[in-house]
C-alpha cells in the first residue's frame, strides 16, 4: 500500500454484491426468490449451475450456453472457469450491446466457503476495478443449525463477521428463543451488519443491496452509513450493562449441555473501532498496512476506515481485506465537525491493544482517544 495514490475512482462504476453462507443455510432458495422480482430486472447474477438454482419456471429466452434473460429481466451467467475472465467477458458484451444493460452484478458463492478470494479478485484485478466496484457482502446463516455450524466451523463464523447483511434462513422453523440467542451471538459478532429474519428465501432486493460507500440515490458518498463506527461503541456498551453474570451463566450451561463453548470460535474473532485525534501521515500510515499485511494478513478480515490525513482537506477512505486493499478514495468533504481518523477492524486473533500500540508507534504519537 505503501505507494498507493490517493485519487477519486469513478462513481459510475457497476456495484457488485456478493452472497456468501455456510453449506445448507439457504443461498439457493434466496437466491431463486430474488431472481423472480421485478427490481431485479436490470441484475446480472453469476452462479455456478444453472441447475443447482432452478430456473426453469423463469425462462424467457436463452441467449447463449453461459447466459439466460429471465422474465424479471435478470440476466443469469454461469462461471465457466475463472470469475475474472467471466466478469471481463461480461462487461465486454454489455458494451457491445450483446446483453441487457445491467446495472448490478450479485455473485452467488456456491461451493466456496469464504467469501475473501473473491472480494480480493474485485481489489487486484485492473481491469475490473475499474468498471466493478464492491457494494456489500450478504450473509445467510441458517437459523435452526446456526449456532452449531459457528460452534463448530471457524469459516462460518468469518463468513457472518464480514458481512454488511446477514440473512436468518428457515427462521420459521427455529424455536423464539433459539433464534433470539442467535441473533444476540451475531450482534456481538458483527454489530454493523443489520439482521434480518427471512421464510423461504424471500428477501427484498432494496435490503440487501446498496451497502457500500457511494449511496446510489443521494449520488455521493456516504461515510456515516458505510462505516457504521458508532455501531461497536453501541455494542460495547450494551455487554457492559448486561453484566458478566449471565455471559457465565451461559458458558456454564452450554458446556455441560453440548460440549462445546458457545464462544469456541467467536472468541478468536474481534470488531472494533479505533480513533485518532491528529491528521495522519500518509506514508507513515502506509508503512504501518504494510507491516500488517506482511506479518498478519490472513488474520486481518475486513478493514475499513476515514482518515484526516495530513496536507489533504478531505477525508480519505480505505477498505481493504486481508491483505488487499481497494485504491483509497479521496472524499469530496468533511461532513460535521468531527475530524477524527476512523478504523474499524475485523480481525482474528489480533487484539485492539496491539493495533493501537503499533499504529502509535509508526505515527509516532500520543496514540488513540
Amino acid at each position: 500500500m505503501a505507494e498507493a495514490q490517493v485519487n477519486q475512482p469513478p462513481l459510475e462504476r457497476l456495484p457488485v454484491s456478493v452472497i456468501t453462507g455456510f453449506l445448507g443455510s439457504g443461498k439457493t432458495t434466496l437466491l431463486k426468490h430474488l431472481l423472480a422480482h421485478p427490481d431485479m430486472g436490470e441484475t446480472a447474477v453469476i452462479i455456478n449451475e444453472f441447475g443447482e438454482v432452478g430456473l426453469d419456471h423463469l425462462l424467457v429466452e436463452k441467449a447463449d450456453d453461459d447466459t439466460i434473460l429471465l422474465e424479471s429481466g435478470c440476466l443469469c451467467c454461469t462461471i465457466r472457469g475463472d470469475l475474472i475472465d467471466a466478469m471481463r467477458s461480461l462487461y465486454k458484451r454489455r458494451v457491445k450491446g450483446e446483453v441487457p444493460p445491467f446495472k448490478r452484478v450479485v455473485i452467488e458463492t456456491t461451493g466456496l466457503a469464504d467469501p475473501a478470494p473473491i472480494l480480493h479478485t474485485l481489489m487486484q484485478d485492473p481491469v475490473l476495478t475499474a468498471v466493478y466496484r464492491l457494494d456489500g457482502v450478504i450473509a445467510t446463516v441458517d437459523a435452526v443449525n446456526g449456532e452449531s455450524q459457528m460452534d463448530r466451523q471457524m469459516e462460518s463464523v468469518k463468513q457472518a463477521a464480514v458481512a454488511d447483511r446477514l440473512l436468518l434462513t428457515k427462521s420459521d422453523l427455529s424455536a423464539p428463543e433459539k433464534l433470539a440467542a442467535l441473533e444476540a451471538r451475531l450482534y456481538r459478532l458483527n454489530p454493523a451488519a443489520p439482521i434480518q429474519r427471512i421464510v423461504n428465501g424471500a428477501a427484498l432486493p432494496a435490503s440487501l443491496f446498496n451497502a457500500g460507500l457511494y449511496d446510489p440515490e443521494t449520488k455521493s458518498l456516504d461515510v456515516q452509513r458505510w462505516l457504521k463506527e458508532e455501531a461497536y461503541a453501541e455494542r460495547d456498551a450494551h455487554a457492559h450493562d448486561y453484566g458478566h453474570d449471565h455471559h457465565d451463566h451461559e458458558h456454564h450451561d452450554h458446556d455441560h449441555g453440548h460440549g462445546l463453548d458457545v464462544n469456541r470460535h467467536d472468541a478468536h474473532i474481534s470488531a472494533f473501532c479505533l480513533t485518532r485525534d491528529a491528521p495522519i501521515d500518509w506514508q507513515k500510515f502506509c508503512a504501518w498496512v504494510d507491516m500488517l499485511t506482511a506479518t498478519r494478513g490472513p488474520d486481518l478480515l475486513r478493514i475499513k476506515g476515514v482518515l484526516n490525513v495530513v496536507g489533504e482537506t478531505a477525508p480519505v477512505a480505505i477498505h481493504g481485506v486481508q491483505h488487499l486493499f481497494h485504491p483509497p478514495v479521496l472524499l469530496p468533504a468533511w461532513v460535521g465537525d468531527d475530524r477524527r481518523s476512523k478504523l474499524v477492524f475485523i480481525t482474528r486473533d489480533i487484539d485492539r491493544a496491539f493495533l493501537t500500540e503499533s499504529l502509535a508507534a509508526f505515527l509516532d504519537d500520543a496514540g488513540p482517544a
